[in-house]
């Protein structure tokens, strides 16, 4: 899926001794471009917070009964991961990739310095769909030479004990969680989990404490326990509560619950019962701009992969079946791109 339109930059500047933080931030609902039946909420990047480790974007699509017609569309610079939770969805790229996606898969492509992809769902009529689209900033000792794809239909899972009430299971998408690892070709240390808490049930979630961490709620309730911070920050949109003291935050609906660094372990409840995502890594130290599907370092960078998307150029190659349908850059802004710093 596309990030269409402009999302403004975003980067990191001044990771080190981040701590441990209890912020919950809400999604924000995004049009997508022309498609003006298609709504997604992101979660990330946020205005105080432009990544967690190399992750820098989460959108979610739904769920929605709605006709998704994503035509070709560029990426650089980033891995996009789409992890659909319902429904079906057709990827077709410029490596000669055309698969179909379905819940419990996931399509991994590495866009390196060029890529370009198109996204459908079956049929001429909406269908249900919800489906988590994610990007992965490329390091620099990677980001121009990667360029791949990959489909993983099995996934490790990982059983997460539990103090109270039945034991959790994470499906490990990317990287590494207690010990069980993704097949999927990382480039960062980092982690993507789907973890579901079973109602009535405490787990204790395993974290590296050199990494940060942050988590999504897709469904049902989630309560954070023992958070150990006095500085709890809740922006005022959200529909999450947190105590007065910080111990104790209930993320709402898609609000993104960032945890910070210096913390081995999480404890989460819930009482009907939650499917959650989990995303964490090494904070990522390079400065980003990013910009509609482009993932830099410059505002020169941004400007040529625009220029070059427009004038077709063989960088981002073509998808075969779509003819000359394409998605059009937007302009560029009329001031400079640069980095933005975090504030949590």
């Amino acid at each position: 899926m596309a990030q269409q339109g402009t999302a403004g930059t975003t980067g990191v500047t001044g990771v080190a001794g981040i701590g441990p933080r209890a912020a919950v931030l809400p999604a924000r609902e995004v049009p997508l471009g022309g498609l003006r039946s298609m709504n997604v909420q992101r979660a990330l990047p946020q205005r105080a917070l432009p990544t967690v480790g190399a992750w820098c974007f989460l959108d979610r699509f739904g769920p929605q009964h709605t006709t998704m017609r994503v035509e070709p569309h560029p990426h650089m610079g980033l891995q996009t991961v789409t992890w659909p939770l319902l429904g079906e969805v057709r990827h077709r790229d410029s490596l000669g990739s055309d698969v179909l996606l379905r819940a419990g898969q996931f399509n991994l492509m590495t866009a390196g310095a060029g890529i370009s992809h198109s996204e459908y769902s079956l049929g001429d009529g909406a269908v249900e769909l919800d489906v988590l689209q994610l990007w992965i900033a490329l390091p620099e000792h990677s980001r121009w030479d990667a360029r791949g794809f990959e489909r993983h239909e099995t996934l490790p899972t990982v059983t997460l004990p539990a103090s109270v009430g039945n034991d959790a299971e994470a499906t490990v998408i990317m990287g590494s969680l207690a010990g069980v690892a993704s097949p999927a070709t990382i480039h960062s240390p980092l982690v993507g989990a789907q973890i579901r808490i079973a109602a009535g049930s405490r787990v204790r979630i395993p974290l590296d404490p050199a990494w940060e961490f942050a988590l999504v709620l897709l469904e049902g309730d989630l309560e954070a326990l023992d958070m150990g911070v006095s500085d709890a920050v809740i922006a005022e949109e959200a529909t999450s509560t947190v105590s007065a003291d910080g111990s104790t935050v209930r993320p709402g609906r898609n609000d993104l619950l960032y945890l910070g660094t210096d913390r081995d372990h999480i404890e989460l409840a819930s009482h009907s019962g939650a499917l959650m995502f989990l995303l964490g890594g090494e904070p990522f130290e390079d400065e980003l701009v990013m910009w509609w599907n482009f993932v830099g370092r410059s505002h020169e960078e941004i400007v040529q992969a625009r220029d070059e998307w427009e004038a077709r150029s063989a960088r981002f190659g073509t998808v075969d079946g779509h003819g000359d349908k394409r998605v059009p850059a937007p302009p560029m802004p009329t001031v400079r791109l640069t980095p933005r710093s975090r504030r949590i």
